[in-house]
């Protein structure tokens, strides 16, 4: 299956990777550039945990980008720093739709 065209994704977000808890607080790996579509809509999403949670932004970007760990840390296009609820590869399968990771953001 074919994946998002990359010409639709227009914009870049910095992620960082959550490693755990240190006692410093959270630790975060090294910030890394993805290629994405940011889509700013506000939604209610389900954490890995199973609380509903509001979402803020989903990123959407191509299959072959990283998963990042909930709690990592994203900063948006717009400067906002965010923290990931979750995120899915999503097969597009037999709906037609192109193959993706998507970045739910708190």
């Amino acid at each position: 299956m074919a994946s998002i065209p990359r010409r639709f994704l227009i914009h870049r977000i910095t992620v960082e990777d959550y490693l755990g808890d240190t006692s410093k607080g959270r630790a975060y790996g090294p910030p890394r550039e993805v290629r994405c579509l940011v889509d700013e809509k506000t939604r209610a999403v389900r954490s890995p945990g199973g609380e509903q949670v509001t979402s803020t932004s989903t990123a959407y970007a191509g299959p072959e980008e990283k998963a990042a760990p909930p709690l990592s840390r994203v900063t948006l296009p717009s400067g906002r720093v965010t923290t990931v609820i979750q995120v899915m590869n999503r097969d597009g399968g037999s709906l037609g739709t192109p193959n993706h990771v998507e970045f739910q953001l708190e």
